[in-house]
Formats: C-alpha cells, sequence, structure tokens
C-alpha cells in the first residue's frame, strides 16, 4: 500500500470534513470551535471508520439490561435483582510512550466507566502485547506497563485478577494494552450519562484539570512514528489515591438521588462529556469555563475543553440539591464546582470570562449524530496466498518430542506468567476464589448476592485472526467462553477490544471486516451478546501494522462459587480423559511459529458447532460432578495442557496418543480447537463414560504421583517441568537486568 495514497486520501477527507462543518455551523468555526470538532470527530471519539461494522454484532439477548452503546458500559442480568457491569479499553499508544502512566491511566479510565454507571468495581483484568522479550526496548515497556497496572489498580483498592499476554514481533513499536473492569450492581440503581431538565446545575467534580492529555483522542487516531515521543503531554497522569475517593463519593452521591446524569472525563475531555451528555438527552448546555478547577494558571478555553487530565466528572444534578453535592465531595477532599447549567436549545455555549468562546449544537458532534459515519473499502491481503499455500508435508516430524516440549514450555507465550501476576495485588477488596484453586477463567465471589459468582476472562490468539480474520475472531470468542464453561460458568456476555492497524489500509480493513464477522457469528451462535467495547485503529509503525486483534471480554455467571471447577488434577489414579477430537494439525501452533520457524500457516482447526456441543457437554458433566478437573487445549497443544493441569499439585501423568494415524507433534503440540482435558475419578469412570452419550472422548491416562510419562517413555517427574515453567520469563527479564 502506497503511504502517500494514503496520506492524500487523508488529507482530502479532512478537506471534506472541515466544510462539513462549516455547513453545520452555517459559518466558518473559530479556533475553539475547531479543537472541539478536531477531537470529537477522531477516529477515537466517533468510530467514523467502524461504526458501519459495529452495528451488526449480535447487541441484544435475554440478559441485557443496557444495550451495547447507550452507557459508558455493558450491564446484565445475573439474577435475584443484581447485575454486572463490564467493559474493556485500549490505552496503546499512551503506553508506547509512556509505559507506566499510559497503563496506569488506562487502567483509571476503565474503572471509571463502571462506577459512573454506579457499579462498584469488584476485578480488573488485561491483555497485553509486546514484541520479542529478549529485546530492551521490549523489557523496558513490559516493566513499565505492569508496574503502571499494579500500581494504579491495587491502591485503588480493586484486585487485578486476570489476563493474557503475548510476545510477537509485530509488536515491538506499537504494543497493545488493554483493561478490563467488571463490577456489580442492584438492578434499577444505575445512572445515565444523559443531561435532562433545563435549569438543572452542571457540576464538575473531581480532579482539578491541567494540561496533561490534551489532545489525547487525536494522538489515539494516529500512527505510532518516531517523531511520537514528542507527544509526551498526551499522556496522562493518574493518581489512584484521588480515584478511590472519587469512586466512594460518587456512589454515596448516586444513593442520595440528586442525580440526574453523570460521565467520566476521558477521552478528548470536558467537550466530549458535555456533547454527549447533551446529545443523549436532547438537550444543551451552558458552560463557564472559568469556574473549572484547575491546577495551572492561564489555561486557554481549548486547553480546558480538550484536556484529559484524570479522575474527574461531569455531573448533571437536580437544581436546587447542588449544595448537597458539594458538600460530599468537599468531605472527600475533592473539588466540586457549579461551571454551568443544562439548556433546551441543543447547543453547548462555551464562555470565558463572560465572552463566549464556542457554540457548536451538541448533536452535530457525537457519534450516532453529525459525526462523519465512512464505509472503507478493502481488500484481501497479499500475505493470505503466502498462508494458503503452506503444506504440512514439508515439515518433517522430530525424532525427540521431549526435546521439543522442553522448548515449549519455556516459550514466553507458554511459560507461567507469574513474574507478572506476583506484581499485582489479586485479593485485594474482593474474594478472589481463583488465587489459590487456579481455572481457565478467573472465580470472583460476587459479595452481597448471595454466593453467586462470576467468571471472567481475556482471550485472543491474534496468530490465529492473522492467518484467517474471520475463523480466528470466532475462535477468540470461543475460547473466552470455553474458559467460562470450564471454570463452571455460564457465558453470559462480551466486551470487545478491537486493535488493528491504520483503517485507511484496504488489507488493514479487510481484516476488521471479516474479524467483525467471525466474532458476531460466533456470539450469535454461542448465545454471548456484544454489551460494548472500544476499537483501536492506527496501531501501526513505520514497519507495518500490528497482528489484527479482537481482544474478547467475556463473562459468566456461577449461581454458587461452590459449582467452580478448576484445573488442576486432584489426586493419584485418577483417570484423564480428552474431549473432543484431535487432528493432524499443527497450523499457527506456537510450536510451527516459534520451533519450527514457520511464519505463514492457516488457522487451526475450528468449528462452530463442535464448540457448542463440546461446551454443552462440559456444562453437563461439571453439573452432575462427574469430572474433578477441566482444561481447555490452547497454545502449546495438548503436552501444554496436562504440564499446566499437573503442575498446581505437583502431580504427574503417564499417557499415550490415541490415535496412530496422528503425525506426534501434531497430536502433542497442535492446536486443532474445542478440546478440552478433564480427569475422573476411578470410581465414577462407568458413569462419565455413561454421560458422554457417544460424545467424541479419548482416554489418555492416568495421573500418577509426580513422573512425566508419554507414549510409553519416562519423560522426568514434575519439578523437572514446573521449574522452567514458573520461571523462563523472569530469567530473561533477569538475565537482562545483570547485563547492564
Amino acid at each position: 500500500m502506497d503511504i502517500t495514497i494514503k496520506t492524500a486520501e487523508q488529507l482530502r477527507l479532512t478537506a471534506e470534513e472541515f466544510g462539513l462543518i462549516r455547513q453545520k455551523l452555517g459559518r466558518t468555526p473559530n479556533f475553539t470551535e475547531l479543537c472541539a470538532f478536531s477531537a470529537m470527530w477522531s477516529e477515537h471519539c466517533s468510530y467514523k471508520n467502524s461504526i458501519k461494522w459495529l452495528k451488526t454484532l449480535p447487541r441484544e439477548g435475554k440478559k441485557m439490561l443496557v444495550k451495547a452503546g447507550e452507557e459508558n458500559a455493558g450491564l446484565m442480568d445475573i439474577g435475584d435483582g443484581y447485575g454486572v457491569v463490564f467493559k474493556i479499553e485500549s490505552h496503546n499508544h499512551p503506553s508506547a510512550i509512556e509505559p507506566f502512566q499510559g497503563a496506569a491511566t488506562g487502567v483509571g479510565g476503565i474503572h471509571r466507566d463502571i462506577f459512573t454507571m454506579g457499579a462498584r468495581p469488584i476485578a480488573s483484568l488485561n491483555s497485553l502485547r509486546f514484541g520479542k522479550l529478549q529485546e530492551d526496548k521490549t523489557q523496558h515497556l513490559l516493566s513499565g506497563v505492569v508496574h503502571g497496572i499494579g500500581h494504579y489498580g491495587n491502591c485503588f483498592g480493586v484486585p487485578t485478577v486476570g489476563g493474557e499476554i503475548y510476545f510477537e514481533d509485530c509488536y515491538h513499536t506499537n504494543p497493545l494494552v488493554n483493561a478490563m473492569s467488571v463490577g456489580i450492581l442492584k438492578n434499577g440503581e444505575t445512572i445515565s450519562a444523559t443531561a435532562k431538565g433545563a435549569g438543572n446545575p452542571v457540576i464538575f467534580v473531581g480532579s482539578a484539570t491541567g494540561k496533561d492529555g490534551i489532545g489525547g483522542a487525536s494522538f489515539a487516531s494516529a500512527n505510532i512514528t518516531g517523531e511520537s515521543t514528542k507527544e509526551l503531554p498526551a499522556v496522562q497522569v493518574g493518581d489512584p489515591f484521588q480515584e478511590k475517593k472519587l469512586l466512594e463519593a460518587c456512589l454515596e452521591v448516586i444513593r442520595t438521588g440528586a442525580v440526574v446524569g453523570m460521565q467520566d472525563m476521558g477521552a478528548a475531555g470536558i467537550i466530549c462529556s458535555t456533547s454527549e451528555m447533551s446529545a443523549k438527552g436532547e438537550a444543551g448546555m451552558r458552560i463557564d469555563l472559568d469556574k473549572v478547577p484547575a491546577r495551572q494558571e492561564n489555561m486557554k478555553a481549548w486547553e480546558l475543553l480538550l484536556s484529559e487530565s484524570q479522575e474527574r466528572m461531569l455531573m448533571v444534578v437536580e437544581k436546587g440539591r447542588e449544595q448537597e453535592v458539594v458538600d460530599i465531595f468537599e468531605k472527600w477532599d475533592l473539588p466540586a464546582a457549579a461551571i454551568g447549567e443544562v439548556t433546551d436549545d441543543g447547543l453547548l455555549k462555551f464562555f470565558m470570562h463572560g465572552q463566549l468562546e464556542a457554540e457548536i449544537p451538541a448533536y452535530e458532534l457525537v457519534l450516532g449524530g453529525g459525526a462523519p459515519q465512512y464505509d472503507r473499502p478493502y481488500s484481501e491481503p497479499a500475505y493470505l496466498k503466502k498462508i494458503q499455500a503452506f503444506d504440512p508435508a514439508t515439515i518433517d516430524v522430530p525424532h525427540d518430542l521431549r526435546e521439543v516440549a522442553e522448548q515449549l514450555i519455556s516459550l514466553p507465550n507458554i511459560a507461567s506468567k507469574k513474574w507478572i501476576a506476583v506484581q499485582y495485588d489479586s485479593t485485594v477488596g474482593a474474594a478472589n476464589s481463583s488465587t489459590n484453586q487456579p481455572s481457565d477463567a478467573t472465580v470472583v465471589l460476587a459479595r452481597g448476592t448471595g454466593g453467586k459468582a462470576l467468571a471472567m476472562t481475556t482471550d485472543c490468539n491474534s496468530r490465529y485472526v492473522y492467518a484467517d480474520p474471520y475463523k480466528g475472531a470466532m475462535i477468540a470468542v470461543a475460547e473466552a467462553a470455553r474458559n467460562i464453561v470450564c471454570s463452571g460458568g455460564q457465558p453470559l456476555g462480551v466486551t470487545n477490544c478491537l486493535n488493528f492497524g491504520n483503517p485507511y489500509d484496504p488489507e488493514v480493513y479487510y481484516q476488521f471486516v471479516n474479524a467483525i464477522k467471525g466474532m458476531g457469528d460466533a456470539c450469535r451462535r454461542l448465545d454471548t451478546p456484544v454489551t460494548g467495547g472500544n476499537v483501536s485503529f492506527y496501531n501501526q509503525s513505520p514497519d507495518g501494522p500490528v497482528y489484527p486483534t479482537p481482544t474478547i471480554g467475556m463473562v459468566g455467571l456461577l449461581n454458587r462459587v461452590h459449582d467452580k471447577m478448576t484445573l488442576d488434577f486432584k489426586e493419584e489414579g485418577d483417570r484423564i480423559f480428552l474431549l473432543g477430537v484431535s487432528r493432524n494439525d499443527i497450523n499457527a501452533s506456537e510450536y510451527l511459529h516459534k520451533i519450527r520457524g514457520v511464519e505463514f500457516s492457516p488457522a487451526p482447526h475450528f468449528d462452530i458447532e463442535e464448540e457448542v456441543k463440546l461446551q454443552h457437554q462440559v456444562a453437563a458433566l461439571i453439573g452432575r460432578r462427574l469430572i474433578r478437573s477441566a482444561h481447555d487445549v490452547s497454545e502449546g497443544g495438548l503436552y501444554v495442557t496436562l504440564a499446566e493441569s499437573a503442575f498446581p499439585r505437583e502431580l504427574g501423568f503417564d499417557v499415550a496418543a490415541g490415535d496412530a494415524a496422528i503425525r506426534r507433534d501434531a497430536y502433542w503440540f497442535g492446536e486443532s480447537q474445542s478440546r478440552v482435558v478433564v480427569s475422573v475419578a476411578a470410581s465414577e469412570v462407568a458413569a462419565f463414560r455413561s454421560a458422554l452419550g457417544g460424545f467424541p472422548a479419548t482416554e489418555l491416562g492416568v495421573v500418577t504421583a509426580g513422573d512425566f510419562r508419554v507414549d510409553g517413555k519416562d519423560w522426568g517427574n514434575v519439578e523437572d517441568w514446573k521449574e522452567p515453567y514458573d520461571t523462563a520469563i523472569g530469567d530473561i527479564m533477569a538475565a537482562q537486568i545483570e547485563a547492564e
């Protein structure tokens, strides 16, 4: 794709948009007004290149209480008068420039989306992508991001309970930092992000406004280049202790009943919250910007409008009750000031010391209103021809499978993420039942709901999506649901974070469109509607785009926390079974890519109907208490799944391949989908087989006291494998520190 052509096209559209602004205003905008349109019509705020396709995703379901796009986050019913609120968003560009603050403020921002609806956050997850771990830059970014996530989340008092991380060369310049928050509330106690009631005061609450984060929305809507470090002021600075006070103050104010509407001042700051709340309520606002609490002197009107300083909210409250609201925030030692009022003319009027600085119809600024929407052209990427040409017969089967397995278990994408996890507080403020009882999804007790628990996960193998955008996105949804089911939960819904390159590149847009189609089809078949999420384009450097990465955040329900299923083998003598069908498939596996050096191969086998049947079977077996563990087969294949099931209790296994027609490397290391390893007490094997009702299952072998035996060969014991698995990432990081 010719970069100059793309640039010319973007310049043409910019000129067209300027003409459109003049048409909507009936005049030429002044500088402040142009700044407002620039921020609100940026990709980050307007979704102008994605909204057409986002509308095709399934957004309705029996348990949906708030549809996608209606509020700051999705809301689903969990029964007995309670709901779960959850959302995932990106903070990729800021993290590429300033990893600590970029990641920290990403965590802070997603939590605000949850409690601005009236929910209390109970858990945080993340999905991270970096370049090759052995490189200095990657280690710098990883250390900063992990520190930022841990610092903000732990100080804020919400546990970081789960996530995923991958290392691939394409993320070297442009890492991905996706943060997810989950909260609970009583149904009927939500607060809407809307402005209503002419004359109702508009109140600014939270931290004072500074110049940090100005232009953040526009910064997130451009490629990362060698000049991006000059955009450091676009990276916000967070304060988790301020956010903790803001959380408690907001929840207290909501209980007074004085709040009409509330919205987080996230991307694009005041201009975003005032315009979106006004447009939603079909109202307007008169705002005195000089009344906005500021921590820097002589800030200009456009700076106050566009600042993305953290820990701030905009509230509309009932007229006459403003002092009641201000008093609560003063009690929490937080600034609160009436900065304007709601009007009924649909106009946003911003004044500075009595002088009108900008006058804009709120509707014309927002997504779903006057913001432009585009239908970008797309074409099949040229690299797909290389993928389609792959012939597995050209890859010989290794003679020493144990040697391959030893390499595999230490790959950063497969090895334990303990080095990262220990830097997070996974228990603060919540009952995380997965801390000492590992499961495929994290299970957290939803306190106050009568023993209910929530299972939650983030999933996406972006190499699968690169190989086949449609199928790869389906697999991401399916694996998330499979993880929920293997943990004893019923999948409820999806939030997504769609990370792609430049949408003006037809090949990138092809990836985006087909990933959306795959995601939508999988969500419809698995009955997991999309509650909301985030699109992050321009994840691209001069070296090219990142892998297409449509991260899936999913939440499921356990009616009783005691229904949880864990992944660990329980006792010597238990029988090990594989549910699902193994295939002669090494495509897109960690084994093929990282050990055999094959970059281009198709996505692994996947069939949505097989997946549905598998999940129903696993759920039924768990419900009848016929299995003692369940762990899905994913990266690294069957052997890694067995090892991970053995590690927690330091047990072992004696297993043999069940199908001689399948090449040995495919059997043990292939990543064919829709498979789950379960263990069964010897006394329950007959009942287990009967319950299968013909569902495909293979008896692999037996749990041992610690020995690892594969196809009759001694592969050592659990300590031989657990130590390199646990220490691989930490050893790489430590080696670099010593070298310095």
